[in-house]
């Protein structure tokens, strides 16, 4: 075969191989083009938190095995701006506590009457609530937070959102009921070292690299409350997404172990992200999975088996097909 003929196969060959190029990756948006012009940024929360190092070991998966696209982790208030940035375009993923995410979808609590158009990848691992206190306090039950100078996260955080009901659940009022403070968990741990706080909130993974470092810096100086006994208030009020687990006393070498509450992490996109993108980096997340691990220790908590189980947070289109197909 010679001279235009061969010309054209060659041509409808290149077509083809194209064709099965895009579908391959599958990543893009409806012009063709890489979505987002190929930058993709997760919203993970506070530097000394797992969400910020996990966000950076999932981005550098992310720019190795999608092709097409770079990624990168920004700090952030956690949870609530998470949502709110990844639902307005600024950022493609998102980490968030499974209650924030849920008020989300159904435009409650801190997205009053303003449901986001946020879907889920994944349920991944639990954060455990730390509400920890200085030794020297005189605070030896919940109840002895009440007139306290606390911490209860950044604002708009998970942590934030979670310390206000467990106040609530309580019987404290989480404005009035205490001196609130409104601090990022690297301030928090400075200001509990400076004796400027009383008592601090932290929901998290274990362990997490700033209550770790607080705990295990003056042994003795610090303890954890433990929480169980608010869970029947806290789910009659705001709904059954809280569980109890015990925090092992081998996490931060404490002297015993506490038991608290504990509620689900999930990974968000938003509702237009193309449902190819959401399928590959869904297969990241696994696929890759011990890689995520030598990162921290909660990756190894990701289950496959459970992962699609994010209700009331839909599943986006491209992660469900994910878990229907296999990967």
């Amino acid at each position: 075969m010679s001279g235009r003929p061969a010309r054209l196969v060659a041509a409808l060959l290149a077509t083809v191989l194209a064709t099965v190029l895009v579908a391959g990756c599958g990543a893009e948006d409806t012009t063709g083009q890489a979505w987002h012009g190929g930058r993709i940024f997760l919203a993970t929360g506070n530097t000394t938190g797992v969400y910020y190092q996990l966000g950076g070991g999932y981005a550098d998966l992310i720019t190795r095995h999608v092709p097409g696209y770079e990624a990168r982790a920004e700090p952030t208030g956690a949870s609530v701006e998470n949502i709110t940035r990844v639902a307005g375009g600024d950022m493609e993923i998102a980490f968030s506590l499974a209650d924030t995410a849920a008020d989300a979808v159904d435009g409650r609590g801190a997205f009053d009457k303003q449901p986001q158009p946020v879907r889920a990848l994944a349920r991944v691992y639990s954060n455990y609530t730390h509400v920890i206190v200085r030794s020297d306090g005189k605070i030896n039950s919940f109840a002895d937070l009440r007139g306290k100078r606390v911490s209860t996260g950044s604002p708009k955080s998970g942590t934030d959102i979670i310390a206000g009901r467990l106040l609530t659940a309580g019987g404290i009022d989480p404005n009035t009921g205490i001196q609130r403070l409104n601090l990022s968990l690297p301030e928090t741990v400075k200001r509990m070292r400076a004796n400027t706080l009383d008592a601090m909130f932290f929901s998290g993974g274990l362990p997490t690299p700033g209550v770790k470092d607080l705990l295990s810096s003056a042994p003795g100086k610090f303890r954890l409350l433990p929480l169980n006994d608010l869970i029947e208030p806290l789910s009659a009020r705001f709904g059954g997404v809280y569980t109890t687990a015990t925090l092992p006393k081998e996490v931060y070498g404490t002297a015993e172990p506490t038991p608290t509450i504990t509620v689900a992490n999930v990974i968000l996109v938003a509702a237009d992200m193309p449902e190819q993108l959401a399928y590959d980096l869904t297969r990241v997340l696994f696929t890759w999975q011990g890689d995520l691990i030598q990162v921290h220790p909660e990756a190894a908590n990701f289950n496959r088996a459970s992962a699609a189980a994010t209700g009331p947070i839909p599943l986006h289109p491209g992660a469900a097909r994910f878990y229907r197909d296999g990967g």
